[in-house]
């Protein structure tokens, strides 16, 4: 019995030893402990060609566009255009009821003649008093001789004088009624051209060439006035042969984008025919949206949310070059391109011929924060004071822009200057020769998994495809 219980501790003892041999034998050939390498992609860096494009949206509309309310208020008696229809300048268009007015400029009328009435009875009354003044001097010249002689007394003589001073003072207040007659005569004539206006503003003209774009009103219908609040808006009148395209721009975007660029325009109500049009940038606003008006103080800033998105106006000229085919084809009330249609726009803003670049996502950003990240777990120097002075310093170290560049089985970190990019590929002003391979993918180990010197191996592409399920 003990020496079959001697013989299994043999054999357990040998087993062990076996395993330990294999071991050390497998650490030795690098079948285990090894690191295993990284499934990535690469991509040659080569010379393409770029273009930088800034996308937005936006809406479809005239380049000039009238809008028509009436001066003043009353009912629609007579309408003379429909929607659609094509107008001249001088062109009449409807006429509001005038009886009103019409009333008031006979009331002003009247104001005026009866103002000019009494304007020249004042002067007849001044011929009077002048007449009265020069009879009254002609007395008080003689009997100021006949007192010199003592033929009359001093109190006839003053009587006399007090006679041909208050001539002398009527004539002043004569002349003083004369400008005041003047002044009623003048406010009157600016009632008459007040009613008169007013009743001309009662028949509406069109003001420029183009085409009833929006009519909002019926015959039978009020209207009011601008002379009272904002005023109704009765129709809009444009030229709908020169269209343009109003886009909200990003902040981040809008300082790229400059006068005279051009675009490119998808128009959703032409995108199933694959049909593009062509435009050139031609206002940019210099104030964001929803920001006119509101000063540049500290309260019109503080009344802005901080998540507020801040974009900026841009205008895009439709040019006719790029749709004159449908122009040619269109009905005598129709437009290729109406108002209020929705458009996309990709405004080129540069362009870059055979320049060096990569994928967008081969380049990444690093700093001291990333590099710290990217350190293994279990390093006994990283410490809570380690780390604070890590942040410390991260606070005034540059972030720089690298890639992974390919060096055999491993790869290199290289620090690079971008330019320009597409939705594709950035440029690469320095760092990168023709030829070299680096990261393109996966997104997570290029901007965090990746660091100097691991190694890394090409990605089956066909691994990451899922099984097709079969029909049962």
């Amino acid at each position: 019995m003990k020496r079959k219980s001697n013989r299994i501790w043999w054999i357990l003892g040998g087993i062990v030893i076996l395993l330990i041999g294999g071991l050390v034998a497998a650490k030795q050939a690098g079948l285990i402990g090894k690191e295993k390498p990284t499934e990535v992609d690469f991509t040659a860096v080569k010379k393409v060609d770029i273009i930088e494009r800034v996308s937005a949206s936006g809406r479809v509309q005239p380049e000039v566009e009238v809008k028509i309310s009436p001066d003043v208020s009353g009912e629609i008696i007579a309408l003379y255009i429909a929607e659609g229809d094509s107008v001249k300048k001088g062109q009449l268009l409807l006429k509001i009821r005038p009886d009103n007015y019409e009333s008031l400029l006979a009331r002003a009328q009247a104001t005026v003649n009866s103002s000019r009435a009494q304007y020249q009875q004042t002067k007849a009354l001044a011929a009077q008093a002048q007449a009265r003044l020069i009879r009254a001097k002609a007395t008080y010249e003689r009997n100021k001789k006949l007192l010199a002689d003592k033929v009359i007394s001093a109190a006839d003589f003053e009587q006399i004088e007090a006679d041909y001073n208050v001539a002398r003072q009527e004539i002043e207040s004569v002349q003083a009624n004369i400008k005041a007659a003047e002044f009623n005569v003048a406010g009157a004539e600016a009632g008459l051209r007040d009613a008169t206006e007013n009743l001309r503003k009662t028949t509406i003209y069109a003001p420029v060439n183009g085409t009833v774009s929006k009519l909002n009103v019926e015959l039978g219908e009020r209207v009011v006035g601008t002379s009272q609040m904002a005023g109704t808006e009765m129709l809009r009148i444009a030229n709908l042969n020169n269209m343009e395209v109003r886009v909200n721009v990003n902040e981040n975007d809008i300082v790229r984008v400059s006068m005279g660029d051009t675009a490119d325009i998808d128009v959703d109500a032409y995108s199933t025919t694959g049909r593009k049009f062509k435009g050139v940038v031609t206002e940019i606003a210099n104030t964001a949206n929803g920001l006119a008006g509101t000063g540049t103080g500290s309260g019109a800033s503080s009344s802005l949310s901080t998540d507020a998105v801040t974009e900026f106006e841009v205008r895009i000229k439709v040019l006719n070059s790029s749709y004159k085919d449908l122009l040619a084809q269109r009905t005598k009330r129709t437009y290729p391109l109406k108002p209020g249609m929705t458009a996309s726009v990709e405004v080129i803003t540069d362009r870059r011929p055979g320049v060096l670049a990569v994928p967008i996502a081969a380049v990444t950003t690093r700093g001291a924060a990333q590099e710290a990240m990217n350190r293994s777990p279990n390093d006994d120097n990283n410490n809570d004071e380690n780390k604070a002075g890590n942040q410390a310093s991260t606070k005034k170290e540059e972030v720089k822009e690298i890639v992974f560049v390919r060096q055999n089985d491993k790869v290199v970190q290289r620090q690079v200057k971008t330019g320009i990019s597409d939705f594709d590929n950035i440029e690469i002003k320095s760092g990168l020769k023709a030829g070299e391979e680096v990261v393109s993918g996966p997104f997570i180990a290029v901007s965090k998994r990746l660091k100097d010197g691991d190694l890394v191996i090409k990605r089956d592409p066909n691994k990451e495809k899922k099984p097709e399920k079969t029909a049962e």
